[in-house]
């Protein structure tokens, strides 16, 4: 099956095409009503890069009810050229994309998959199934779903404008900025001329080539390697298995390493490992292309090739991720290897953790201290990704001495005995991080809670989204077995002092209380909330665990205070 796809550049770090094998949706440039004023305006928050951070971000805003301007230079979704760039999406984002109401969407959309295998050579030396394990398998979304990233992209577009609040501005480039003790103010290209606008907080989601690091002054912890792949995206007339494939030492790749995965529109994704003095156009060419999916499939296999792109692997963590006004994320903030998944997934992470602390913020409802917790909680999380995917490029390209020893007494070892092959190293998949510096969580919390299901009171089904999403922005309260009417009367008082819906946690046959109430048959949620016995759980708005504890007493008032900024004192509940 003859195919032509498009030709290819090659860029430290990303690949980039003249012209795409993807059709993208293409969205009107507007005028901006600073033209026709000639007046520079205010907004409380202006986001840069309509990527999956800043639409995320975008989208979560909204859903928020805070007016925010987003900006992007280009007219659609994706990359132009590299529109087939992340495509594995973890439990985490899809839990998220579920409040935010796209998750239908990507799952009709999209494949799951939980199995992954590893070989090395012509042997499968590990695999697993995701929903076999306790870190995957008790929330209503799947463990991953694959999908092109524009996809996802393209429906949060969608969900912005349903919802409203957010003025997406298409080809509006920023050319400058600068900040003071008053605003940050941004100078702003477009195709009917240039404008200024002002800010209280700008959110920088413009990638990893973001000139808000050099206009902000900010430091940043690199290492580049010299790592070379060739992505390949193909449909097959016989289609290979559904489950992720991982070649250590593939013998059809001359043993280097190799990824294979299916996404949406029965296109898979093949990862060619090259040499690292490798010519990226040459790798690219279309002989070459299907010279090694021949290798791999076999010299009778039918394949159309989609989309191809060279690129390196490189790493970097932006040392602040405030600077001023200014709020770094997605790869704005860092860049990792694509190993485990730990990339797109981590800007969503960062979406999703800044949006309910600005909204809180905003409203009124907790101190400008609480936006201090987004760089601890979200810098330690982008170190620790950028730690684990070095780890897994240096056991794929092993340096030459002790390195490359243990890679291969490991891959030895794997193929005859199960102890060794949890050291096979070729990703290891991403969960959400856990936050341990967080001034934001007590030492109790820092953990996620998965969206696990219970039962309203007249039997039918709900999940911890639904909780978070009754809150409406504010903290959750989940007391776990009955409480007496003075630790109900003080859940009361905490209700009307601080933004907190509280919630009682009952087993099966427990009578209920004084208290709004729910019910855990099954002791799912919890176990998701990491507490067990009579015990109080407190839940942010992102679904993780602020606190934990026992009595209703001055312990969570603390704990509500600590979550929010704002000191409360025991006599307010």
């Amino acid at each position: 099956m003859s195919a032509t796809y498009a030709a290819t550049a090659f860029t430290q770090g990303y690949e980039f095409t003249q012209g795409t094998g993807y059709t993208l949706p293409e969205y009107p440039f507007v005028e901006p009503p600073e033209l026709r004023t000639g007046q520079p305006s205010h907004h409380p928050v202006v986001i840069v890069g309509a990527g999956l951070a800043g639409l995320t971000m975008a989208c979560a805003l909204a859903r928020y009810r805070i007016p925010a301007v987003l900006l992007d230079e280009d007219n659609s979704v994706g990359v132009k050229g590299a529109s087939s760039r992340g495509i594995c999406y973890t439990q985490k984002s899809l839990e998220i994309f579920q409040r935010l109401g796209v998750y239908e969407r990507i799952a009709a959309k999209g494949i799951q998959w939980s199995v992954g295998r590893t070989f090395a050579g012509q042997d499968e030396v590990y695999s697993f199934d995701l929903r076999q394990q306790g870190a995957y398998n008790l929330s209503s979304q799947p463990p991953f779903i694959n999908i092109q990233q524009f996809y996802i992209e393209g429906f949060l577009v969608e969900r912005i404008n349903e919802l409203g609040r957010v003025d997406i501005r298409w080809s509006n480039r920023v050319t400058g900025f600068e900040q003071n003790g008053e605003c940050a103010t941004l100078s702003v290209a477009t195709p009917a001329g240039d404008y200024r606008m002002r800010a209280d907080l700008v959110i920088d989601a413009t990638g990893s080539h973001s000139p808000f690091r050099r206009w902000v002054g900010a430091s940043v912890t690199a290492r580049k390697g010299d790592d070379r792949w060739c992505i390949a995206d193909v449909r097959f007339a016989r289609h290979p298995p559904a489950e992720r494939h991982t070649w250590v030492e593939a013998p059809f790749n001359e043993d280097r390493a190799v990824w294979q995965h299916l996404m949406g529109d029965g296109v898979w994704r093949i990862d060619y490992q090259m040499a690292p003095d490798a010519d990226p156009e040459h790798v690219s060419r279309e002989e070459a292309v299907r010279e090694r999916l021949s290798r791999q499939f076999g010299a009778d296999c039918e394949v159309e090739i989609v989309w191809v792109g060279p690129y390196a692997y490189r790493s970097e963590c932006i040392d602040r991720m405030r600077h001023g006004r200014v709020f770094f994320m997605g790869d704005a903030a860092k860049v990792v290897s694509p190993f485990g998944a730990r990339g797109g997934n981590t800007g969503i992470g960062d979406a999703d953790n800044l949006a309910w602390k600005l909204a809180a913020v905003i409203r009124g409802q907790a101190s400008p201290a609480l936006l201090e917790s987004y760089h601890e909680e979200r810098h330690e999380a982008a170190t620790q990704n950028v730690r684990v995917t070095n780890r897994t490029a240096r056991f794929l390209r092993p340096a030459p001495g002790i390195e490359k020893t243990f890679r291969d007494a490991a891959l030895s070892l794997a193929r005859q005995y199960v102890f060794a092959r949890q050291l096979v190293n070729t990703g290891r998949m991403a969960i959400a991080n856990s936050y341990t510096r967080s001034s934001a969580c007590e030492p109790t919390g820092g953990q996620s809670v998965q969206n696990v299901s219970f039962s309203w009171p007249d039997g039918t089904r709900g999940d911890v989204n639904d909780l978070v999403g009754w809150a409406d922005g504010g903290l959750l309260v989940l007391v776990f077995g009955g409480t007496s009417q003075q630790a109900a009367e003080r859940l009361r008082a905490l209700s009307l002092a601080a933004p907190v819906r509280c919630v009682q946690v009952l087993g099966a046959d427990d009578p209920a209380g004084a208290v709004e109430h729910v019910r855990d048959p099954h002791g799912h949620l919890q176990g998701a909330c990491h507490v067990f016995g009579h015990a109080w759980a407190l839940i942010r708005p992102d679904s993780y665990v602020a606190a934990t504890g026992e009595s209703i007493d001055a312990t969570l008032v603390h704990a509500v205070g600590v979550c929010m900024g704002t000191p409360l004192h025991g006599e307010q509940a």
